[in-house]
């Protein structure tokens, strides 16, 4: 399967497939079409959904679709990171992305954050050497206080910028009490990919990496002020894809909506 061609189609906006989970396992053919007829042409994922590599990689193909970032879990990258380098390979992915530090609970402190430093560097320089791009995504417990700044200030300071960085999903940081527009203007060469869902008005945050799924909206109705963080982000050169992902049970519906929102955001 060759690399689609995205030459003039600076930071193309895509869809995380988390967000059709429900749909997918049903239909793939189908659910793959109807992400085609969106206007969608990159994809965040890793699975095959039961299907073959080849007879899935020609529906992507068949679509017009591409899967540019597959997920690695923790441990994966722990012990066995030469898998999520054979994954991403078998999608021509340019990106892998953990999406969780284990922890018991609501206990995470700075001994997860010396692991997971020990882990990211160290699975990052070998899938940069395999050609790919290690990113982590936050879920909002790193925001939690440290020192003179947050455990994630820790993580982003000790993790080494030429083979780790970060996928922001706004609606996340929002949800740990962070301003996302300051935290990109905080790092702006550490975030290459972006994870857009907004939040409904008057949700609660918490810093424990926990949220109602149906207080995901379409982009520009809640409370994460998306215009704004597409204006910081489509400024930077560092910033390659950004994926909707929407979690609530309205996917289908909302995310044709939030596309015509963040394609008319100047």
């Amino acid at each position: 399967m060759t690399q689609a061609n995205f030459s003039g189609l600076a930071q193309p906006l895509g869809v995380q497939l988390y967000t059709f989970r429900n749909e997918l396992p049903k239909d793939v053919p189908g659910t793959l079409e109807k992400i085609s007829k969106m206007g969608i042409r990159v994809l965040e994922g890793g699975g095959l959904y039961g299907m073959e590599p080849s007879a899935f990689k020609q529906l992507l193909e068949k679509n017009n679709l591409s899967v540019v970032s597959v997920g690695a879990d923790f441990n994966e990258l722990d012990s066995s990171v030469q898998k999520s380098a054979e994954r991403a390979k078998l999608f021509n992915a340019e990106f892998v992305v953990c999406f969780w530090i284990p922890h018991k609970g609501h206990e995470f402190g700075i001994d997860e954050i010396r692991k997971t430093i020990e882990v990211f560097n160290r699975a990052g320089k070998y899938l940069k050497s395999q050609g790919l791009t290690f990113c982590y995504h936050p879920h909002g417990y790193e925001f939690r206080p440290y020192e003179n700044g947050t455990l994630f200030d820790e993580l982003v300071k000790k993790t080494d910028p030429a083979s780790v960085n970060y996928e922001m999903d706004v609606f996340w940081v929002k949800q740990g009490g962070e301003d996302p527009v300051a935290l990109l203007k905080k790092y702006p060469d550490r975030f290459p990919l972006f994870h857009l869902k907004d939040r409904k008005i008057g949700t609660i945050g918490n810093p424990n990496g926990e949220g109602d799924d149906e207080s995901n909206v379409v982009l520009g109705e809640g409370d994460v002020n998306i215009k704004e963080i597409k204006k910081a982000a489509s400024k930077l050169k560092g910033v390659k894809y950004f994926f909707i992902e929407d979690e609530s049970s309205s996917a289908m519906q909302q995310v044709p909506k939030s596309i015509a929102f963040w394609n008319s955001v100047r």
